[in-house]
């Protein structure tokens, strides 16, 4: 006996035909199932992003615009955390964790703009289930480890301004590193929850993912299963990161405004808000698309308008942060034109003086 798919898949059974009109409804109940296992292993699970836009006459202008970002981004990036490590006048816990953020904005701008930038110029957008998968995962990692540690920073922040005097003592080495550890960790586990459920879901065959990478409620749209507990565990766990570090940047601004009022003198407040404002720029930018995203249950947002704003946390937010930093820090100009003119001494420094005021 000969079966044919559609999709051009043969399968023979040889049987006597005496035999034929014998075979059970549960006979060929196993049989069928057998068929569909067969078919489904001839075809290999891919993906298809289908990009930022499909107007061709956009394609390469947003590609030499997105790539200048990602340069910016880049330099910016890296050159931030050169700055940081070989000049010990910012070898203070502050610098400390702008530095471990600009190491997450350039992961995470490395994730997702190379695969963004080969799709506005290349025919072929297909990407691999497993590329895919992690794609989504390590995203989703840079994503939470930015939202929380924005938050310590914040908390920095607070204890800088509040006790001036006591701040090294406060923000100590160890401290420092178990509260970006921390942050780290439950960047890690709360993605994971996610991937293995996305791991548990069917795709059959070719499926066209209607984004410009791999995010979550983009990859589980396509598939056949039952995809309402995925929904509500990535409500559940953006709501929770989203309240818990939001409450942490009220709690700790609220201190900080109180405080910085109470200050004798204009001069003494000047230091703070400039210091404050290019924390507030970054906050603003990153929480406020996360917000409109993924906290927003039932959200009508078109497809177009959740590419526009997906853009702005996983490729403009990263460029922006190193300038909003360093161009609104006098510390850090001062260093950076420091190293351009090739004065500080790079065999004296010692990598593992991180804490020294």
């Amino acid at each position: 006996m000969l079966t044919e798919f559609h999709d051009g898949t043969v399968i023979y059974f040889h049987k006597p035909c005496v035999l034929q009109e014998q075979v059970s409804s549960r006979t060929h109940a196993v049989q069928e199932s057998l068929v569909m296992a067969v078919r489904n292993l001839s075809v290999e699970t891919t993906f298809a992003l289908l990009g930022f836009t499909d107007s061709p006459e956009l394609q390469i202008p947003l590609f030499l615009v997105f790539l200048i970002m990602y340069i910016v981004m880049v330099v910016g990036n890296l050159g931030m955390i050169i700055i940081i490590w070989v000049n010990p006048k910012l070898h203070i816990p502050m610098y400390f964790f702008l530095s471990r953020l600009s190491f997450v904005d350039f992961c995470y701008s490395a994730i997702v703009t190379p695969k963004l930038l080969e799709n506005l110029v290349m025919e072929d957008k297909t990407i691999f289930y497993w590329s895919c998968m992690w794609q989504f995962y390590l995203s989703c990692f840079a994503v939470v480890a930015e939202s929380f540690l924005l938050a310590v920073m914040a908390y920095d922040r607070f204890v800088a301004i509040r006790n001036p005097l006591l701040y090294t003592g406060a923000m100590s080495q160890r401290l420092c590193a178990l509260l970006v550890v921390g942050s780290y960790f439950w960047a890690l586990f709360c993605p994971f929850v996610l991937f293995c459920y996305a791991l548990q879901l069917s795709f059959t065959g070719f499926n066209v993912i209607n984004h410009f990478f791999c995010e979550y409620t983009s990859l589980i749209a396509v598939s056949v299963s039952d995809v309402h507990i995925p929904q509500l565990m990535l409500f559940g766990f953006a709501t929770f990161n989203e309240v818990s570090t939001l409450l942490i940047i009220l709690t700790s601004y609220i201190f900080i405004f109180v405080t910085v009022i109470n200050l004798p003198t204009a001069s003494g407040r000047q230091k703070p808000f400039s210091t404050c404002t290019s924390h507030l720029t970054a906050i603003t930018i990153f929480h406020g698309t996360i917000l409109s995203l993924y906290c927003v249950p039932n959200s009508k947002n078109s497809r177009q308008t959740v590419k526009v704003a997906s853009v702005f946390y996983t490729v403009v937010n990263p460029m922006l942060n190193p300038l909003i930093y360093s161009l609104r820090n006098k510390d850090v100009k001062d260093a950076f034109w420091k190293v351009v003119e090739m004065k500080v001494p790079f065999h004296r420094i010692n990598p593992r003086r991180c804490f020294q005021p």
